[in-house]
C-alpha cells in the first residue's frame, strides 16, 4: 500500500495560512482593495489540502526569495 503524501512537507511548496477575518480585513484595507481584485486560488489546489477554507477566505503564501528573502502573497479562495 502506497503512503499518503503531504504535499505541505515538500521543500518546493510554499507555505500555506488562511488569515483570520479580522487579519483579512486589515490587508485590504493595507492595500485598498477588495476581495474581488485579489487574484484567487482554488479550493481544490492541493496546496490546500490540510487547510479548512471556504471561498471567500484569503491565504497567505509564503515564499522565498534569493535576492529579498521572504515575500508574502496572498490569494482569495474560490470554488470554481
Amino acid at each position: 500500500m502506497a503512503e499518503k503524501f503531504d504535499i505541505q512537507e515538500h521543500k518546493l511548496i510554499p507555505k500555506h495560512t488562511k488569515l483570520s477575518d479580522d487579519e483579512a480585513q486589515k490587508l485590504l484595507e493595507q492595500y485598498n482593495v477588495s476581495l474581488r481584485q485579489l487574484p484567487k486560488i482554488l479550493k481544490s489546489d492541493p496546496a490546500l489540502k490540510n487547510i479548512e477554507t471556504k471561498p471567500g477566505d484569503v491565504i497567505k503564501i509564503e515564499r522565498e526569495s534569493p535576492t529579498i528573502g521572504k515575500v508574502n502573497f496572498y490569494r482569495v479562495v474560490i470554488n470554481a
